[in-house]
């Protein structure tokens, strides 16, 4: 199989759905053991539950800026290697034998205490942020540069698969219960065993080096690349800025809902902000004037896309903070229940992503992006109507078939979009929407969180509580942003 600028060594063959594939699993595995668990219990052990959702949020700012950067300047530099076993395998093996040394060092820092080892801390995890986005930037052009189109959206469902319910299950199973009995050390060593074994696998994936001389790299797009991390990075610092200057005024009003609903509007409203004002902004900083109005309908599909995976990581990253305050319990305690909480999404989002593919084709990917917002804003809803972990379970469930569709039905119509030459370079920067995710939910919410919860003290886990009904309405404004922009075909055709 032969595309333009792109070779494969041979035609595609069944288990190249694998090797295409499967380090998002090896990644998917580390990222859902440092998020929900090890990222959380180790910012607390620093610097205690007064300042945890601020100091959480810091961390996640910094390191998701700089895997925005990576990632994107990966992801150019890969569409222009010419090695001779493939243009993006080399950067897949070095951003991984980088991230084993990370989990060394993380091994380390966990016997520190007190700032100090929340800043060693910090450091190590831009690392590894870099790390892996150097990896990640490089993978994501596997499907784009060796899938014909008429197998993408289930190469894309694949993707998928290997992206979210699988880790998400295994880390449940195998990973989890270990951080649970306190044995860290144990619990990245199996993080580590599945990174070496996806990575073996990856290595085995048809590329071939670059057949047709790539135009020489132009420079000044990583020039555009610093500036968009900055200026995203800029509108989130500014609205979190305008999060806690608010709370600030707040505090001169008399009584808890004053404040509660406050609050919760203002943090609304940043978190869109963020969201609509930080795309566009960087999107046209990154490919120029010249080719933002061909990029309309791709910065929309952004957008949409980093409104969703709001909700879709900053529940995964706050839900032990939130079992923990909502049903009074111990860190050690929710990390039990946190996660059987994300073995029901796991188990959820296998369900629906092993049709999604089909789905896709039959309904289109517009319609099906539209349902997975709406679908999840619902199941974050239901999970907030009593503090019990019933809730929560059926709640997750909801959320986890709407994400599994969302992520192939929406990563399908991203791959439609972009520009085939320059794959890695649009989908690099389309890590707008995984980094500033994390940011804009965390940097934003934490410190909101933490707020309310201190002036609200008559309902339990009131800011997480606030927190989640927040992300339950921006994935009902991915939706109706699904419906109301990715459905013109004539913007589609432009």
């Amino acid at each position: 199989m032969t595309q333009q600028g792109v070779t494969g060594s041979r035609e595609l063959r069944w288990y190249d759905f694998i090797t295409i594939n499967a380090h998002h699993l090896g990644i998917s595995v580390l990222n859902q053991t440092m998020l929900p668990l090890v990222l959380p219990l180790l910012v607390q052990q620093f610097v205690g539950r007064a300042a945890q959702g601020a100091y959480f949020g810091r961390l996640r700012l910094g390191g998701l800026m700089v895997g925005l950067l990576t990632q994107a300047v990966m992801g150019l530099l890969s569409d222009h290697c010419r090695a001779r076993w493939g243009r993006r395998r080399p950067f897949i093996l070095g951003g991984t034998l980088t991230i084993f040394l990370v989990i060394v060092a993380f091994l380390h820092i966990t016997a520190m205490a007190g700032l100090r080892g929340f800043w060693y801390f910090f450091g190590a995890y831009l690392l590894l942020q870099a790390a892996v986005n150097t990896s990640l930037g490089a993978v994501q052009g596997l499907i784009p540069d060796l899938v014909p189109p008429e197998k993408r959206s289930i190469f894309s469902g694949g993707k998928a698969l290997f992206e979210v319910p699988l880790p998400v299950i295994l880390v449940a199973f195998a990973i989890a219960p270990l951080i649970s009995a306190g044995r860290l050390p144990a619990g990245l060593l199996v993080v580590s065993g599945v990174l070496a074994a996806t990575l073996a696998l990856t290595m085995l994936a048809p590329e071939a080096p670059l057949q047709n001389v790539p135009d020489p790299i132009d420079w000044n797009p990583l020039g555009r690349l610093v500036l968009m991390t900055g200026a995203f990075t800029g509108v989130i610092l500014g609205m979190g800025g305008l999060v806690n200057w608010s709370g600030k005024l707040w505090l001169a009003v008399a009584g808890s809902w004053p404040i509660f609903l406050g609050m919760g509007t203002v943090g609304l409203l940043a978190m869109c902000g963020s969201i609509v004002g930080g795309v566009w902004i960087s999107i046209r900083i990154s490919l120029g004037h010249s080719k933002t109005r061909a990029a309309t309908a791709f910065t929309w599909w952004v957008i949409n896309r980093l409104a969703f995976l709001v909700g879709a990581f900053n529940l995964s990253s706050f839900v032990l903070y939130f079992i923990q305050a909502r049903l009074g319990l111990s860190a050690e305690e929710a990390a039990a229940p946190a996660s059987r909480v994300m073995l029901v999404v796991g188990i959820a989002l296998l369900l629906a992503v092993l049709p999604s593919g089909w789905l896709t084709d039959r309904w289109g990917n517009g319609h099906l992006v539209t349902a997975s917002g709406l679908a999840a804003g619902t199941g974050t809803f239901l999970l907030l109507l009593a503090p019990t972990l019933g809730h929560i379970y059926a709640g997750g469930a909801i959320i986890g078939l709407a994400t599994g569709v969302f992520y192939t039905a929406n990563w399908a119509l991203g791959v439609e979009l972009v520009p085939q030459e320059e794959a890695g370079r649009y989908l690099g920067i389309a890590n707008l929407a995984g980094a500033g995710a994390g940011a804009i939910g965390s940097y934003i919410g934490g410190p909101l969180a933490d707020y309310v919860t201190l002036h609200v003290p008559e309902i339990p886990g009131a800011g997480y509580l606030l927190l989640f009904f927040i992300y339950g309405l921006l994935f009902l404004f991915s939706g109706l942003l699904a419906a109301r922009k990715l459905y013109w075909s004539q913007l589609l055709a432009h």
